[in-house]
């Protein structure tokens, strides 16, 4: 019980954080959220070209 409610205080100052953090300065915001997705495509991509490379297409 006493878990769950750390979790919860958790989310939510992490939430409350993440809104400051936009508000305060929306250009550095938006840079960080174009290179995490920049990540991910090329994460996503790479595995593509992994399995391609495996089954020999």
């Amino acid at each position: 019980m006493a878990t769950e409610k750390i979790k919860r205080i958790t989310i939510w100052v992490l939430f409350a954080f993440v809104l400051y953090a936009i508000f305060t300065s929306p250009d550095k915001s938006a840079d960080i959220v174009r290179n995490i997705w920049d990540l991910l495509a090329s994460g996503v991509e790479n595995m593509g070209d992994f399995f391609k490379a495996i089954i020999g297409k």
